[in-house]
């Protein structure tokens, strides 16, 4: 009994300090916005704010635009991760469940494409953006996202455990694919659909490199390219201030979104691992 007990303790010991591990960048964001530019680079650090101050708020609301590029960002994210969930709900459905001699070949080469360095695609991408006229434009931001092989793969995961009985059900009863697909599956496809939901609003949101490249004009900056424009446009560059405060206006989406389905979120990554 003494034993388990010292075993719970050590097991506690070890959780707080990895909780601790994990809220300590959180917590230095939170207290650098809070500072200004001399007490956040001073050494040794002010590890409590000692005198806080609004100014870098201030300067991000008052002096520039950070709610149009917040409202930016929240845009181009919902509607990256709407058009995601469509598609690939659609894409991992007919691979998973419907079956034709070119789907495991197609799941083969979306798989195989996840290997490809992010990088290695801005100046293709850049490119067609720039001969379709879409430079400046919400449709450029979101387009290169929406074709997300992850979201195929990790949905085709997860309905391959779905009963296929109810699938075969519904065609016996006379639904269609399209009613099958949208009666039957979604709803039960729900757990993954939130989890996908996740991993496709905070990739969009954090794509600073993309967005940074295809939105030069300051009404259409998303939050993290206008709070870096902002930074490096201040007398002293790498203002860590102001970088700080940007980063708590980006975060707080972030945590409502995965607070809201936070229920889905485990769920859906265990049931998509079950079967291969």
């Amino acid at each position: 009994m003494g034993n388990k007990s010292s075993n719970q303790w050590i097991f506690n010991v070890i959780l707080v300090i990895a909780a601790a591990f994990f809220i300590w960048p959180l917590y230095w964001m939170v207290t650098g916005s809070f500072k200004n530019l001399t007490v956040a680079i001073q050494i040794p650090p002010e590890w409590i704010p000692l005198q806080p101050t609004w100014i870098n708020y201030r300067t991000l609301f008052v002096d520039h635009s950070v709610i149009k590029w917040f409202g930016n960002s929240l845009f181009i994210s919902s509607g990256a991760t709407v058009c995601v969930l469509l598609l690939s709900s659609m894409a991992a459905y007919a691979i998973a469940k419907i079956q034709f001699k070119a789907g495991g070949y197609i799941f083969a080469l979306m798989v195989g494409s996840l290997t490809l360095p992010h990088a290695v695609m801005f100046i293709p991408l850049f490119q067609m953006m720039n001969e379709l006229g879409l430079i400046n434009t919400y449709a450029g931001a979101m387009l290169p996202v929406v074709g997300w092989p992850f979201g195929v793969f990790l949905l085709r995961q997860f309905m391959q455990t779905l009963p296929t009985a109810l699938i075969e059900a519904a065609r016996i009863d006379g639904g269609s694919e399209v009613q099958i697909f949208t009666r039957v599956i979604l709803p039960l496809a729900k757990p993954g659909l939130a989890v996908l939901a996740i991993f496709t609003f905070v990739n969009t949101w954090n794509d600073y490199v993309w967005q940074l490249l295809i939105l030069t004009k300051d009404s259409m900056f998303t939050l993290p390219v206008g709070v870096r424009v902002v930074q490096k446009a201040q007398e002293f560059h790498n203002n860590y201030g102001i970088a700080m405060a940007g980063a708590v206006l980006a975060t707080l989406p972030l945590i409502g979104l995965f607070v809201y389905f936070q229920k889905y979120f485990t769920k859906g990554i265990t049931l998509g691992a079950v079967k291969g």
